[in-house]
């Protein structure tokens, strides 16, 4: 998505301009809906791939080592290598980005989702099998619920390293609110234009990251019933 970009720079480049908000919300907006909508997917994408490697890790934990190790290397290689790797594939455009930021996410979420699974108590493990649990049974109705906080955390962790992440989408021109941020700079560093971006993409991760810590709390009463 490519975004019409309106300047009208004031005297001594202030911070911060309600000016340039005024004139450019439109654009603004639009940079924030591809931002907000391009970390949702990548998020959930992650999630999708990551559990199952996760339970995987759990059930047969030989293969723990290799699956946070690969996640572990995918994780070290750097974004803009990664762009440059897949874009001759994928083309320019939002799968490219979904593609890079899923696989930054996945090593927080298994990660995570299997240090939440091996905290299951093991006589809560045993208590199960001995009420007749089989080996699925025991994943959807003991092991994953229980597991849930430590999953929780890894996606909120995720979502907001995705948000500053998605950001780097403004090589191929897929960046959201990176597309702001580095326009301000080619806008012989117009710093109010640099400025919105930036604090939209803070308020972002925070919104994002409190309405996780909500969903987290719905999910899990019994968390907040503990004795302190």
């Amino acid at each position: 998505m490519s975004f019409h970009l309106s300047y009208r720079a004031e005297p001594g480049n202030p911070w911060f301009s309600w000016q340039y908000v005024r004139d450019n919300s439109d654009t603004i907006l639009a940079a924030l809906r591809e931002h907000a909508s391009l970390t949702g997917r990548a998020v959930l994408l992650a999630a999708l791939v990551a559990l199952p490697l996760a339970v995987l890790a759990y059930w047969y934990r030989r293969l723990t080592g290799p699956i946070l190790a690969l996640a572990g290397v995918l994780y070290t290689v750097p974004s803009l290598a990664l762009f440059a790797f897949i874009a001759p594939y994928l083309g320019i455009g939002a799968v490219t980005v979904l593609t890079v930021v899923v696989l930054y996410a996945l090593l927080v979420i298994v990660r995570n989702a299997v240090a939440g699974l091996n905290q299951v108590p093991p006589e809560v493990r045993d208590a199960a099998e001995g009420m007749g649990y089989g080996r699925w049974a025991r994943l959807f109705r003991v092991d994953l619920p229980l597991a849930l906080p430590g999953i929780l955390t890894g996606v909120r962790l995720a979502t907001v390293s995705t948000v500053a992440l998605v950001t780097v989408g403004v090589v191929i021109g897929r960046g959201g609110l990176g597309q702001l941020i580095f326009a301000g700079f080619q806008n012989n560093f117009y710093k109010a234009q640099i400025m919105t971006g930036t604090v939209l993409c803070v308020l972002l991760a925070l919104v994002l990251d409190l309405f996780l810590a909500g969903v987290g709390r719905l999910l899990t009463p019994w968390l907040r019933s503990r004795p302190r």
